[in-house]
């Protein structure tokens, strides 16, 4: 049984086509059920296993939740990371945290992708209409440790 059904998916993907269609940006979501180690360790690990440090201007951020250990962590990599505040992440993380407590994980993903898009637009400005997408869309499910 995954995380998300069909339909939930579905909503991520399309928020993720939302925050990217105005940048040259990329955001992912990643999830498995238990994370081991040190949540951002582990972000990291996945962030470059997704292969999301080779967009061009190194702009990608993703989203990390270890579902049954009720873990999660957002990270940018070091082209956005210089654009943002220092704080950026972890005000976007407790925004998300919001959501979480009141049991909507998807409106609480939802809203980081929508932050993290909003500075990538602000940032990364893409206006051509034909772009390719560098990384997939939908949600990446991980086995685990």
């Amino acid at each position: 049984m995954s995380l998300f059904n069909d339909e939930e998916q579905q909503r991520i993907r399309e928020a993720i086509e939302a925050a990217e269609k105005h940048t040259s940006g990329e955001l992912r979501v990643c999830v498995e059920k238990t994370c081991s180690e040190d949540v951002l360790m582990r972000a990291a690990k996945y962030f470059h296993q997704l292969g999301m440090q080779h967009t061009q201007h190194r702009h990608g951020v993703l989203i990390y939740l270890a579902s049954v250990d009720r873990k999660f962590a957002i990270i940018g990599d070091k082209g956005i990371n210089k654009m943002v505040d220092e704080d950026f992440w972890d005000t976007t993380k407790n925004t998300m945290l919001l959501h979480f407590k009141q049991d909507d994980l998807i409106k609480g993903i939802i809203t980081g992708l929508e932050i993290a898009g909003d500075q990538l637009k602000k940032h990364f400005p893409d206006h051509d209409i034909n772009k390719q997408n560098q990384l997939p869309n939908g949600v990446a499910f991980m086995d685990g440790n």
